[in-house]
C-alpha cells in the first residue's frame, strides 16, 4: 500500500497539472470502489475548477471551487496517473477519468478496488470518518519528540505496532517504520511506553528524515505503485534494512557469517526487518 511519501509524491505531480484548472470532462465507469462512490460524482465534478491539492496522512484532498473537497485513498493497488488527453480507450481498471480544459487526463486505476473516494464540504473534511482519528502529520513542525512520547505513553505494545497505528502518527506504513526505527537505533520489539525523552526525540527526527529522503527519491516502488507521471520511485534502492534479511546493515559491525546481520521477524502478520546489533 502506498505510504506517506508515495502519496505526497503523487500529490505534487498532480498539482503541477491540476491546480487552478477546470475539469472539462469526467467519466465514472463504475458505481463503487471499496465503498459506493458519491451519487452523480461525474456530474458534480464536471465544470469545477481545482483550487488546490493537499494531503492528510495517506489521503489525497482535492479542493474545488464550489467549496467541496474530494477525499481519495489509493488502497492496495490504486494509481493516479496524469497524461495528455488521447483517443486511446480506457483500460479495464480505469474507473474514474478526469480531463482538464487544457488537455490533461488523470486516471484513477485500481485493479483490486480497495481504493476509496468521497466528496464532502471542505468544512467537514477534518471530521470525516476516514480522517477524524488520524494522528499528527510527521512532516509538520509541530511533530516533536515530546508529541510522539505523549502519543506512546502508557502503551504496552511493541513500538513497531504503535507506529503503524494511524492514530499515533499519520501516514506511516511498514517500510518507513522499519527504516525510521533503524535510523533511531530502536528495536521494533521494544515497548512503546519506554520510548520517551531523548529516545522519542531521536525517533521523531528519524521519522521526519526518512520520509523527507523518500519523497526526494519519488517514493519506493513496490508492485503497483508509480508516480503521477507513470515513473517509478527510487527510494527502495536506499533501504537500510527493509527486505534485506541476512545482509549487513549500513555502517554497522554486524557480521552475517557469525549470525549477525539484518533479521526478519513477523509482528502482527507483517514482516519486520531490523539489526539487533544496532537497534536496542
Amino acid at each position: 500500500m502506498p505510504e506517506l511519501p508515495e502519496v505526497e509524491t503523487i500529490r505534487r505531480g498532480l498539482a503541477l497539472k491540476l491546480a487552478g484548472k477546470r475539469l472539462s470532462r469526467v467519466q465514472q465507469r463504475r458505481g463503487d470502489l471499496r465503498f459506493p462512490l458519491p451519487a452523480d460524482l461525474a456530474g458534480r465534478l464536471t465544470g469545477r475548477r481545482i483550487e488546490g491539492l493537499r494531503r492528510r496522512g495517506k489521503y489525497l484532498l482535492v479542493d474545488l471551487d464550489d467549496g467541496m473537497t474530494v477525499i481519495a485513498h489509493l488502497g492496495m493497488s490504486g494509481r493516479m496517473v496524469v497524461q495528455p488527453v488521447s483517443p486511446e480507450p480506457p483500460g479495464l481498471h480505469d474507473h474514474i477519468i478526469l480531463e482538464t480544459e487544457d488537455g490533461w487526463r488523470v486516471t484513477f486505476n485500481d485493479a483490486r478496488r480497495f481504493g476509496m473516494l468521497d466528496l464532502v464540504p471542505a468544512a467537514q473534511v477534518a471530521g470525516h470518518r476516514w480522517l477524524a482519528a488520524l494522528g499528527p502529520e510527521p512532516l509538520d513542525d509541530a511533530f516533536t519528540g515530546r508529541v510522539l512520547a505523549a502519543a506512546l505513553a502508557g502503551r504496552a505494545t511493541p513500538i513497531k505496532a504503535a507506529l503503524l497505528d494511524q492514530r499515533t502518527v499519520a501516514g506511516l506504513g511498514n517500510i518507513y517504520v522499519c527504516e525510521a526505527l533503524f535510523r533511531a537505533g530502536l528495536s521494533p520489539v521494544r515497548l512503546a511506553l519506554t520510548v520517551r525523552g531523548r529516545d522519542a526525540a531521536r525517533l521523531a527526527r528519524a521519522i521526519r528524515q526518512v520520509l523527507t529522503d523518500a519523497i526526494a527519491a519519488g517514493g519506493s516502488s513496490l508492485r503497483d505503485y508509480v508516480q503521477a507521471d507513470g515513473e517509478l520511485g527510487y527510494f527502495q534502492h536506499a533501504w537500510a534494512v527493509y527486505g534485506r534479511e541476512g545482509q549487513r546493515c549500513p555502517d554497522c559491525r554486524c557480521d552475517p557469517p557469525d549470525g549477525g546481520g539484518i533479521r526478519r521477524i513477523v509482528q502482527s502478520g507483517r514482516s519486520t526487518f531490523y539489526c539487533p546489533t544496532r537497534q536496542r
